[in-house]
């Protein structure tokens, strides 16, 4: 019976001193784990640090992936212009060295029907 007096006499003393806010908070534990505090805090700060850098890794690869889209765009018509360009001097010039008389047409085609 004195022991069980004397569990719950501890509790309302550990209970008193969590409201009262004395727990283990106190001046002593912090000089204690000094070291250890300062240590979480610095690895707390470099991963902070480390997210942040990532994210701006991040938002430049967007922007350089979408740079580099609208330059592979531009190097597909760049290509097809100067292709069309190749054939049509390269048809006038086969034209040319066979003697044929073809001329480049001058309106459009249109088609022929019966009445």
């Amino acid at each position: 019976m004195a022991k069980e007096k004397k569990k719950s006499g501890s509790i309302t003393k550990v209970l008193n001193r969590w409201i009262q806010g004395r727990s283990f908070l106190t001046l002593d534990f912090f000089r204690r784990n000094f070291l250890y505090i300062l240590g979480i805090t610095a690895l707390i700060m470099m991963n902070i640090s480390k997210k942040y850098e990532y994210q701006e890794c991040l938002q430049q690869v967007i922007k350089l992936n979408s740079e580099l889209n609208d330059v592979r765009t531009d190097c597909v018509n760049a290509s097809a212009q100067f292709n069309s360009k190749i054939r049509e001097s390269e048809m006038k010039q086969l034209i040319d060295t066979c003697r044929i008389d073809l001329l480049t047409p001058d309106q459009p085609p249109f088609k022929l029907t019966e009445k």
